[in-house]
């Protein structure tokens, strides 16, 4: 067996990025893949089942990988080649919706979770089966492997054929676990059953609420969002719906007495932290990270006791933007203050911002402490939305404004510093790429900086104040 030396993730991103969080990637041993199926290998037992989840990210990795950098370089000036396609993967502004509805996803089968998932659906209305979704699990003979893996958890068994609420399936059919390769070792019964509640919605998402989604909460509560729902995100492009850019939605809408199921290609896992992840991508932010391992946030960030956050990271084209003068002097020794000062800026702890979700910060008794106690965290507001996150750098905030319409929505920073990918959904918070880094006003009356050249004496005035204090 030929190990290979770093492990590689299953990387996700288009408008948002999802790779496998460490208690995932540390059971990862990746090797060469021999000519023999996971699905080969199935035996009767789940232990069997689950062989090879540990390499379940192999094959995905870098395709995966691809898709991020294309949807970061897509927002450089220098991509403009690809802005048409960015800009219909992240805002579905150049899609229309209605149409596509009714070529594809107005295909929708109703009842019977028994037809050919990984086929386009015919058309036809039918009744709500009044099965509950895990018998039409369990009575479907395309998921066959995931009703084995449900029934190793009777208070999963038992959540799912209750109808004192509704939930949302996003069903691997068994030729999603066929791309899982084979492998020795099988993952902890704890960490199998994060994974499988990641796919569960406590609420009703029909295609069209999902296509006005940008993200998801799952039944998976994360201890590093306070307790939260851990979040899927949701993207449109030229395959259909995606969740987690590399799980695609291959059937969907099948109604049963307690929600509804809709059949994806792969399964889906969830994320590490917002740090690992920018580790995880040296060609898009190698700068911030270098910046804040220079700067010792890097390692004190990871070690600090924080409930969600909202990371803005620029990328590097947007250190490039500041030019040579700046960014030699940032990295220098004279200006490692100066560069700690401006990575603070751009970190949020313990309130998370998705672009149609909203955690607040919680005191002890858990309760939220935010002042927009009228916000619900599981849903902005459609329209315009407005808030202030006080960041790391002495509580200065960040004046964030959110316009959501649809399935459309846009995020601007400061008034002029607009989000380039949103929402890429990490275990401990989201990452919001920014094409420009952030930089405060000198005084609250001055214009904030939208990007523009600064000379070496505007920008350290901009700091001056904040680094006296570090």
């Amino acid at each position: 067996m030929k190990v290979i030396q770093n492990l590689l993730p299953l990387a996700v991103f288009t408008s948002a990025l999802v790779i496998p969080d460490e208690q995932i990637t540390k059971q990862l041993i990746l090797q060469k893949q021999d000519s023999r199926t996971f699905f080969n290998e199935l035996q009767d037992g789940v232990e069997d089942v689950w062989m090879g989840v540990e390499e379940a990210f192999k094959g995905t990795a870098a395709i995966a990988d691809k898709e991020f950098e294309k949807a970061v370089n897509a927002v450089s000036d220098t991509a403009n080649r690809a802005k048409a396609v960015f800009e219909s993967h992240l805002t579905m502004e150049k899609w229309d919706i209605q149409e596509w509805l009714d070529s594809t996803v107005d295909n929708i089968q109703h009842g019977e979770f028994d037809n050919r998932p990984d086929e386009k659906p015919h058309r036809g209305h039918h009744k709500p089966s009044n099965k509950t979704v895990y018998e039409l699990i369990a009575g479907s003979k395309y998921t066959t492997i995931l009703a084995k893996l449900i029934n190793e958890y009777p208070d999963l068994v038992e959540t799912l054929n209750s109808t004192a609420a509704n939930y949302t399936i996003f069903a691997p059919t068994d030729k999603a676990f066929k791309k899982l390769p084979k492998h020795t070792k099988k993952p902890s019964k704890e960490l199998i059953k994060k994974v499988l509640t990641y796919h569960i919605s406590q609420d009703i998402y029909t295609t069209g609420r999902i296509l006005a989604s940008h993200t998801i909460p799952t039944a998976l509560q994360e201890d590093s969002l306070g307790g939260e729902a851990q979040r899927l995100r949701v993207s449109l492009g030229l395959r259909g719906i995606s969740i987690n850019f590399f799980s695609r939605i291959i059937a969907s809408n099948f109604l049963g007495a307690n929600g509804v199921i809709h059949a994806v290609d792969s399964v889906i896992f969830p994320p590490p932290t917002a740090l690992q992840i920018v580790k995880l991508f040296p060609t898009e932010f190698s700068t911030f990270q270098l910046g804040l391992t220079k700067t010792g946030l890097f390692e004190k960030f990871a070690e600090s006791y924080h409930e969600g956050g909202t990371f803005f990271v620029p990328s590097n084209f947007a250190f490039r933007k500041l030019g040579v003068k700046i960014n030699a002097f940032l990295f220098s020794k004279y200006g490692e203050k100066y560069l700690k000062a401006l990575l603070k800026y751009h970190i949020v702890a313990n309130q998370t911002l998705y672009s149609d979700a909203f955690y607040k910060a919680k005191v002890a008794d858990g309760e939220a402490i935010n002042a927009l106690d009228e916000v619900d965290v599981e849903d902005i507001p459609r329209g315009f939305f407005h808030i202030d996150l006080p960041t790391l750098l002495h509580d200065k905030s960040l004046s964030i404004d959110v316009t959501r319409y649809g399935g459309f929505i846009s995020m601007k920073i400061n008034g002029y510093n607009n989000v380039a990918v949103q929402d890429g959904i990490s275990k401990d918070g989201v990452i919001h790429t920014v094409s420009s880094v952030l930089i405060p006003p000198k005084t609250p009356s001055e214009a904030q900086y939208a990007g523009e050249e600064l000379s070496l004496r505007d920008f350290k005035a901009r700091f001056d104040a904040y680094v006296e204090e570090l």
